[in-house]
């Protein structure tokens, strides 16, 4: 099986790739040299070419002779090669009106289409995703977005950075006053931005502590959906009825406004569930968050100061209480900083690919190998240039 490793022309261009150098010589070998590559150059890809080459991978603008194309984020309708089978994220699943004109060019080109968000194992557990390094990043971000407020410390952005290890050594840099941070989520992204904090050597405690006490040192405590959300009729919560039903529920995060300077949004939303606060509530004198790295990156979502997303080039926004409007950075310290970048992983592409890649040999490259794979079935929204049986509820949303 030959795969081709195509170049991001998605703008802005994204320098991540599937696979590292070192990993594709590794998979040639491993797997008795059932699989081939071919690496489309780029000149903006975390990896150069030279560093292909030097593995013995072979960089051609020529991809027509592969079986299977890998990229990471759309491909333009003009790139896609027709009759080939591709694995990229098409962000397509939820009918996004930006990439409806994507899905029909690939049923109209006869592609078959793998998308990675929804490779799962049998129980529904996603298995390849980005997710912790968009923690790590924007938590990092937080802090540099403190630093800046604040004027205590000055680090290098994330993107600066030539790799984990470079940002870890800046993070030696920072001491930070006995302040509050509250992080939201338990799954892979709030895991990564937990890391941080624990690099800053920033201690964890109780939410039922960070809400009475206080303390002389920094502190941060990471809060599931079911500390702050209630039933509206009662005030309790169940786990199950929440995923069922959210729209019985209420939100119950005010209680940490009132004692968090930084917040970390690290928790899906699912958009029937109740936002985390109110516009209108920051600007309650109690409302005392300055900083917020909404991970999420939901435009009026879970978060109501995300008014906007923002950019690696222009990574932070003021959120201005009175007015309720997104402001200039840093304009007045009555402002809440608000960092929410949506292509977080972008700025440590080179740890970030290499982390995605031993995802995929773990998980997709022995399915690869097989005549049948029910996993990759399941992640297949189009075959042949046909909706799958799983996907047909998107024939309307490709033939509006």
């Amino acid at each position: 099986m030959k795969i081709g490793l195509i170049r991001e022309n998605k703008v802005p261009k994204d320098k991540r790739v599937a696979f590292s150098p070192d990993q594709l010589s590794t998979i040639h070998e491993d797997s008795d040299r059932f699989f081939d590559f071919v690496v489309e150059p780029s000149p903006h890809r975390c990896y150069e070419d030279e560093e292909y080459v030097d593995e013995g991978v072979e960089v051609s603008l020529e991809l027509e002779g592969c079986d299977v194309l890998m990229g990471i984020k759309e491909v333009p309708v003009e790139n896609l090669i027709s009759n080939k089978t591709y694995f990229f994220f098409s962000h397509t699943i939820k009918k996004q009106p930006s990439n409806k004109r994507l899905l029909k060019a690939i049923l109209e080109k006869n592609i078959t289409l793998i998308d990675y968000e929804v490779l799962k194992d049998a129980k529904g557990n996603r298995l390849v995703a980005f997710g912790k390094w968009a923690g790590i990043v924007g938590a990092y971000n937080g802090i540099w977005t403190y630093g800046q407020k604040s004027k205590s410390f000055s680090l290098k952005r994330a993107h600066e950075c030539f790799d984990l290890q470079e940002l870890k050594k800046e993070l030696e840099k920072v001491k930070l006053p006995s302040l509050k941070i509250v992080v939201t989520g338990s799954g892979k992204v709030a895991n990564g931005a937990m890391e941080v904090l624990e690099w800053l050597k920033v201690r964890k405690v109780e939410s039922a502590d960070f809400l009475a006490k206080e303390y002389g040192e920094p502190v941060y405590t990471q809060i599931g959906s079911e500390e702050y959300n209630k039933r509206k009729s009662d005030g309790l919560y169940r786990r199950e009825e929440f995923h069922k039903q959210p729209e019985l529920y209420e939100s119950n995060f005010v209680r940490f406004t009132k004692v968090s300077d930084i917040f970390i949004a690290a928790a899906y939303w699912d958009s029937k569930a109740p936002k985390l606060f109110e516009k209108k509530d920051t600007a309650h004198p109690d409302f005392k968050i300055k900083v917020i790295a909404d991970i999420t990156c939901d435009i009026d979502g879970s978060v109501p100061t995300t008014v906007k997303s923002s950019s690696i080039s222009d990574p932070v926004f003021d959120f201005d209480p009175e007015t309720l409007e997104a402001r200039e950075a840093f304009s007045s310290p009555d402002h809440i900083s608000v960092m929410a970048i949506d292509n977080l992983p972008c700025e440590l592409p080179r740890d970030a690919s290499h982390d995605f890649g031993n995802q995929l040999m773990k998980h997709v490259i022995p399915e690869l190998m097989l005549e049948k794979s029910e996993m990759l079935d399941r992640a297949t929204i189009a075959k042949v240039g046909k909706l799958t049986e799983n996907f047909t509820y998107l024939e309307d949303y490709v033939n509006q």
